[in-house]
């Protein structure tokens, strides 16, 4: 699955340095911009998607007549069901095919914006993981040697020591005026991996990535603590206003649903699990990547509602049976236009 990323994230990050370049390396705007063309260019996808599923409804009557003639026997059923979809011209995967393309590829993007030192910078991944092998052995150490030094060094980078976060963690070391690298690994430890850790200095200040989003650090990891008074960060903003994007699009999503379809049910509790699952995940990855569910949530979100409102699955079923309906109402025309014709003769 790596291996698909990476072929994925390639050009794509071409894509992104390019409009970060436009934007003076502003990080933010370039995840925006950038997740919304991504977005524009998924529409066909979702029409086709939405196109398969009003197929689906279209026959789901013949597939209801089907099951009640073979559904005692699961292989005849099964062989009906094919014909039927190959008579009617319709696909048994076109409605899944789109949203896995779509997942593969939002999941690219996210390793794509957790990657900033690779895929922007341009380091090759090996001298990455070389530093980020060292710098977690180091802070390892540190936490058996001297806890409270360790405690306050790992409050300050939001080190989590795993790959999830460890690329926008060692961008907030190189750049911590403190060189609190020295802090982190021996003098041993700190040679072994001297001439990595400049590489990654060099092509980070010639990529001049800004990460900063009106004076909040998107290299930072939020930690949530109940004593919010005290220990309110700014980074706090990221994951809030991402449970607020997600519930803003379920309530859109919701509405759009129940406009092209009355008797459809209301799913109030998945309406409020899926943001709160983004404010709880949202405490434990760097604001970048809450900052791009954001824009993914309310681009996307909007996206899909419009389609809902113009290719709604019951919207596009109704314009198919009318067509349905007129193109029998021709035949019948010709017919009476035949029987008439004979009948003066």
């Amino acid at each position: 699955m790596q291996t698909i990323f990476n072929f994925i994230n390639i050009p794509l990050s071409y894509i992104l340095k390019y409009i970060s370049y436009i934007f003076n390396g502003n990080f933010a705007m370039a995840v925006f911009v950038f997740t919304l063309l991504i977005n524009l260019v998924l529409i066909p996808l979702s029409i086709k998607s939405q196109k398969s599923t009003v197929q689906q409804t279209r026959i789901k009557p013949k597939l209801d007549d089907l099951k009640k003639r073979y559904g005692d026997d699961k292989q005849k059923y099964s062989m009906a069901m094919q014909d039927l979809y190959q008579k009617e011209g319709i696909s048994m995967s076109g409605g899944c095919l789109p949203m896995l393309f779509r997942l593969i590829l939002m999941m690219s993007i996210y390793w794509l914006v957790l990657s900033p030192i690779t895929y922007m910078a341009g380091v090759d991944k090996a001298t990455v993981a070389n530093v980020n092998t060292a710098i977690s052995s180091g802070m390892a150490d540190l936490k058996k040697n001297d806890e409270a030094k360790y405690n306050k060094i790992s409050k300050e980078l939001s080190w989590k020591g795993n790959t999830s976060s460890s690329e926008l963690a060692i961008v907030r070391i190189i750049r911590n005026e403190d060189d609190i690298i020295h802090q982190i690994l021996s003098e041993e430890q700190y040679q072994k991996i001297e001439k990595d850790l400049n590489t990654i200095i060099e092509k980070d200040k010639k990529a001049g990535i800004n990460f900063k989003l009106f004076g909040i650090d998107l290299t930072q990891t939020p930690k949530f603590s109940w004593n919010i008074f005290e220990n309110w960060q700014p980074i706090w903003f990221i994951p809030i206003f991402a449970f607020l994007a997600q519930m803003f699009t379920s309530i859109l999503s919701m509405y759009a649903q129940k406009k092209n379809n009355p008797d459809a049910p209301t799913m109030a509790g998945m309406m409020l699990t899926m943001p709160l699952i983004s404010l709880f995940i949202g405490f434990g990855l760097p604001g970048g990547v809450g900052f791009y569910w954001i824009c993914s949530s309310l681009i996307g979100g909007l996206i899909q509602y419009a389609l809902q409102v113009i290719y709604g699955p019951y919207k596009l079923l109704s314009r198919e049976r009318a067509k349905e309906l007129n193109e029998r109402c021709d035949f019948e025309k010709k017919q009476l236009e035949k029987l008439s014709g004979s009948n003066a003769e």
